[in-house]
């Protein structure tokens, strides 16, 4: 540990005091007494000397820690212009917005915040005012954050409790139901469908009607939101999965990975007819950090580095997909599912309990992954495009160890 870094103990005790118990215990007992130190690619360095990969960090480092050509581009910008007048053109978010509006065609209006919430409350508030309607339709199972806007379309229960009502006219749909949104639109009142192409939060579940879903809310004048603020980027495949699966959304929103795993940058991308409150008036939803200049700088350099490395998910995917497919052969009483698409990977667990072992005998064996909020059975693998092959192998092996070291929370039959 370097002589300027505080001592474990100093910063697990003002997480403590000032941040939250529950959160310092949680630190604690994942990484035994240790903090976070340092990271590169896909390896984290603790305070004990150990590393750690990491496919967790809730789909942020899609690149891995610290890329290269994103860490160059925040640095220049921020020795030429650090923030925005906002009363001037500023060239990093023009920049900025004119490479992302060149990989969502036709999609090429852009607002920009700061976190994936922010481009959801954007883009329902567009929707309900562009479209002079009120309702929402969410599907069951999404995470769309947890502004008190936001949060009305998110379907965890646990978040929600003891801040109703919140927004009203949210109506949920279930995931199968196949008639459903022809269904709620028939009154002529929905302003928009809302759906995620994978639910990340939800337990990595694909939506199997969301094609026919977008084309009839599309039929019955409502617009259609692609909630895309983990799927997308390249972490599932595609840049956009409603896009490239052809639901003709009328807007798209990302974030996480955007600014690049260096700062926070998210966007909603929409046509003409979505964005119209916006170009009547530019000042009718703003917030003070969107279209910030360092994190336009990053998300430039940022979308430049996925198309280089989109190529190499392919290929880490089937590696992932052969290695949780044994895990689950060798463990059929342990693991129940195993779902994926592209970097985005759920494992289904006997039990919450279960689920929780492996998490916590996970970071003993070296690997960090992120539960899911709305599936506490579930843990997601997030592998960044920049794993290697060492990385890898690594991996799977903690996940063996893990699994093996798991079983004592089963329950006896």
């Amino acid at each position: 540990m370097r002589e300027t870094e505080p001592s474990a103990t100093l910063v697990l005790d003002s997480v403590r005091r000032h941040l939250s118990p529950g959160l310092a215990l949680g630190y604690n007992l994942l990484a035994k007494g240790a903090v976070e130190t340092g990271a590169s690619g896909a390896t984290v360095r603790l305070s004990d000397g150990r590393e750690l990969v990491d496919f967790g960090s809730y789909a942020v480092t899609l690149l891995g820690h610290r890329p290269p050509d994103v860490v160059a581009a925040v640095h220049a910008q921020l020795d030429l212009m650090p923030t925005a007048t906002r009363a001037l053109a500023n060239p990093a978010v023009a920049r900025f917005a004119a490479a992302l509006a060149a990989r969502t065609a036709p999609l090429n209006r852009i607002w920009l915040g700061s976190d994936g919430a922010d481009a959801v409350e954007a883009a329902v508030k567009l929707a309900r005012r562009a479209s002079g309607r009120t309702r929402v339709l969410a599907v069951e199972g999404a995470f769309h954050g947890k502004t008190l806007g936001a949060l009305a379309l998110t379907s965890a229960p646990v978040y929600r409790a003891g801040l109703e009502p919140l927004l009203a006219g949210v109506t949920r749909v279930g995931r199968e139901d196949a008639e459903a949104v022809a269904r709620h639109c028939a009154a002529g009142d929905v302003a928009a469908l809302i759906m995620e192409p994978v639910q990340g939060e939800g337990g990595v579940r694909r939506l199997p009607h969301a094609a026919r879903w977008a084309a009839d809310a599309r039929s019955a004048g409502a617009f259609v939101i692609s909630d895309e603020i983990q799927a997308g980027l390249h972490r599932c495949g595609p840049f956009s999965v409603a896009l490239a699966e052809g639901w003709r959304p009328d807007a798209v929103l990302f974030g996480k990975a955007l600014g690049g795993g260096v700062l926070p940058l998210s966007a909603l991308t929409a046509t003409d007819e979505l964005y119209a409150p916006l170009l009547k008036d530019p000042t009718w939803h703003t917030a003070t950090f969107g279209g910030h200049p360092l994190s336009c700088a990053a998300g430039t350099a940022a979308l430049a580095a996925l198309d280089r490395l989109a190529p190499r998910g392919e290929e880490l995917s089937s590696r992932v997909r052969e290695g949780l497919a044994a895990l689950a052969a060798e463990h059929p009483d342990l693991i129940t599912e195993v779902r994926g698409h592209g970097l985005l990977w759920g494992m289904d667990f006997a039990s919450p309990a279960v689920a929780g072992g492996v998490f916590t005998e996970l970071a003993d064996h070296g690997l960090l992954v992120s539960p899911c909020l709305g599936s506490p059975h579930t843990i997601r693998l997030l592998p960044p495009l920049v794993t290697t092959g060492a990385e890898l192998d690594r991996a799977l092996e903690a996940l063996a160890k893990a699994c093996t070291a798991a079983r004592d929370y089963l329950e006896p039959r």
